[in-house]
């Protein structure tokens, strides 16, 4: 259709190509949330395993690889996130690949201190993302719970790596003496139990960072399970009084 001013085509608009853009963004992160959390389950299954079969280094590397790389999708919040969450990402699968190929070679404790940042990362905007949701569904539900999982697996990295740095941090008194240091589920095992604030004593933290690391973790699995209740409260109680504010000619509407 012709400009009637200047005979010339009219310039098609951008409302089409905004809306294309918003659905893509949508689909994306409902993509992203519901096989993110997924990912991590699986990991979290699959990861007492791995320690006793055949090449469980390459298959563990494989399942890191690809959580890092499904949590890049997860953050969410437009390109400028997307952006911040590729440039973290990418150092911490070259350190991670780097020290299963060469592990005699590299430092350990340099492969753990990127995929401690992309974690935290994505766990603060996992977190932003819960905390302005403007209603409950499945996507916060399931930010919700793999924010969670996330935060067990970030202080697990946390505690191979003081374990590492200073060894003795970590005294065990219980289990077979190959399940007795800080290295892999070990890692996890300990991480889950303080999060939830269980402790069985089998495996006692003693040197200073090592308690700092398990006070502060438990203190968050405590206040980050209150915080994640009442918001899931506060907006289901806003969607049923917005629904009963309601008159019942807009409620007999249809969609």
């Amino acid at each position: 259709m012709n400009d009637p001013k200047t005979n010339q085509p009219e310039k098609p608009t951008a409302a089409p190509e905004t809306a294309q853009r918003g659905r893509f963004r949508l689909w994306l992160s409902r993509f992203s949330a519901a096989h993110f959390l997924i990912v991590l389950v699986l990991v979290l299954v699959i990861a007492p395993f791995v320690e006793v079969i055949r090449f469980g280094k390459f298959v563990e590397t494989v399942l890191l690889t690809l959580m890092l790389l499904s949590a890049v999708p997860a953050v969410g919040g437009g390109r400028r996130n997307l952006t911040w969450a590729i440039v973290l990402v990418i150092p911490a699968l070259v350190a991670r690949w780097t020290h299963y190929t060469w592990s005699e070679r590299v430092f350990p404790e340099a492969g753990l201190v990127p995929i401690l940042l992309f974690i935290m990362f994505v766990v603060l905007n996992l977190l932003r993302y819960i905390l302005r949701a403007p209603r409950v569904n499945s996507e916060v539900l399931c930010a919700g719970i793999a924010t969670y999982l996330l935060l067990g697996l970030l202080w697990a990295f946390a505690y191979i790596l003081v374990a590492r740095l200073a060894p003795g941090s970590f005294v065990f008194t219980a289990g077979p003496a190959s399940s007795q240091s800080m290295v892999g589920f070990t890692g996890l095992y300990f991480s889950f139990i303080t999060l939830s604030t269980v402790g069985y004593g089998d495996i006692i933290p003693v040197l200073p960072a090592a308690r700092l690391l398990a006070m502060v973790e438990a203190m968050t699995g405590t206040i980050y399970m209150a915080v994640l209740i009442s918001r899931l409260v506060a907006l289901y109680s806003s969607a049923q009084e917005s629904r009963e504010g309601e008159s019942p000619n807009e409620k007999e509407r249809p969609q």
